[in-house]
């Protein structure tokens, strides 16, 4: 049993909360799937649900925990009879069934969890904590891993802070033992997670930006507050988006690329070949090439074009995902004014009528400017090296962040609970 071949999911692990040949493999994709499409039945009123009553939420939540547990049967069945883990007809009937029903175990303790914390045995949501996990899972491996690897100059230590060690204490040159550690090619190294922790500090740091619209109660005389509009007001969703639409495009190019190496237009969309020393295929021509980050600062310096046009593209999609979301999720200036409006609150110093124009003048340009930083930040970890990509961290830190203030809320007694009512 194998799991050495190239990953044709290698691109969307990291907002699936999955880890190749673990019993994370599945990740949160049942959940995510099973939400997504029930919900769309239960909007297209294709099933009768009315949300006002208890029982019909509750069958509604067990259907969906049902569903996802179909989707990851389904799922795991593929994973295992399309080659995933090595040749069926190696493995043998007995092994490809008790991989299944692993995949499908390890789907229920999710759907599980994730409902333990729906119960509110927890904080904020399953789903981000899964995916949160997931990318300091891998930073804490790749800068403490104890494991061997080869790639080509003799057996190295995998992990960054690991491997300074050992080769300060073991090499006679201390400066090319530091050299090496701070730089080494094609493993985890000290400057990669220098560049972790910078953007994870940059992030935090600008999370602290935000524009405070003064509120007053037309109920309440005298009660006053603030409403914050964030920089990053959309929070982690643009940079989602972004990474699920170019995910997609890399596994329909790479399934194209496979069937068709030689036709032309599977080509105009992607040409990709192993990355030196790794199975794992890459882009290295094509709209998918365009769409991929340079793999080191030097081949971003080496090839200007590709490194311009996908900062572009980066910050272009960044920002029209962001600005798209508040439209669609219920939080443009509209639907803030109304919010407002039925909470008798007005903007202090405004008559009720110019909310709705004021809030308009912030929030899209917030949206937008927040969306395009995220993007500049993420083309920043992939260009430095940064440790999980630059997807990656900008996910993990946006929903730590989302969980500090929780917990800021929860532990900030009435007072707080006051304020988060009032807006």
């Amino acid at each position: 049993m194998s799991s050495d071949s190239s990953d044709p999911l290698y691109w969307m692990r990291v907002i699936l909360a999955s880890n190749r040949g673990t019993l994370m493999e599945l990740g949160i994709t049942p959940i995510v799937t099973s939400g997504m499409i029930m919900q769309l039945l239960a909007g297209a009123n294709l099933i009768d649900v009315d949300f006002s009553l208890k029982d019909d939420r509750v069958l509604f939540s067990g259907a969906q925990k049902l569903f996802a547990l179909i989707i990851s049967l389904g799922q795991a069945t593929v994973y295992v009879l399309t080659g995933l883990y090595g040749k069926p007809a190696d493995l043998g009937a007995g092994v490809c069934l008790l991989l299944i029903i692993q995949l499908i175990v390890a789907a229920l303790l999710v759907v599980l969890l994730d409902e333990l914390l729906q119960k509110g045995y927890g904080l904020g949501s399953g789903i981000n904590l899964f995916i949160a996990t997931n990318i300091c899972e891998s930073i804490v491996w790749k800068a403490f891993s104890p494991t061997t690897v080869n790639v080509g100059r003799g057996a190295e230590f995998e992990g960054a802070i690991v491997a300074l060690f050992h080769l300060v204490f073991t090499w006679s040159d201390p400066r090319r033992a530091l050299r090496e550690a701070f730089w080494r090619e094609r493993l985890p190294n000290v400057m990669n997670l220098i560049a972790t922790v910078v953007i994870f500090a940059l992030v935090i740091y600008l999370q602290g930006f935000r524009i405070e619209i003064p509120v007053k109660s037309n109920r309440f005389r005298g009660q006053r507050g603030m409403y914050p509009v964030k920089l990053f007001y959309t929070s982690n969703m643009p940079i989602m988006l972004q990474s699920a639409l170019t995910s997609n495009v890399f596994i329909v190019s790479q399934m194209l690329a496979t069937r068709f190496p030689s036709n032309l237009l599977v080509k105009v969309l992607g040409v990709w070949e192993p990355m030196e020393g790794s199975p794992q295929l890459r882009a290295t021509g094509g709209i998918a090439y365009y769409m991929s980050p340079p793999l080191t600062l030097r081949e971003s310096i080496l090839d200007p074009i590709h490194t311009a046009i996908y900062i572009t593209f980066m910050l272009s999609a960044c920002a029209l995902f962001s600005k798209t979301w508040i439209e669609v999720s219920g939080s443009g200036p509209r639907d803030v004014a109304k919010q407002l409006k039925d909470q008798q609150m007005v903007m202090a110093g405004h008559r009720e009528g110019s909310m709705y124009k004021e809030l308009k003048r912030v929030i899209p340009t917030a949206a937008a400017f927040g969306g395009a930083i995220l993007g500049l930040l993420s083309v920043a970890a992939d260009l430095t090296g940064a440790i999980g990509s630059g997807t990656g961290i900008l996910m993990a830190v946006t929903i730590i962040y989302g969980y500090w203030e929780i917990g800021m809320k929860e532990s900030g007694g009435a007072e707080m609970g006051g304020l988060a009512e009032l807006m």
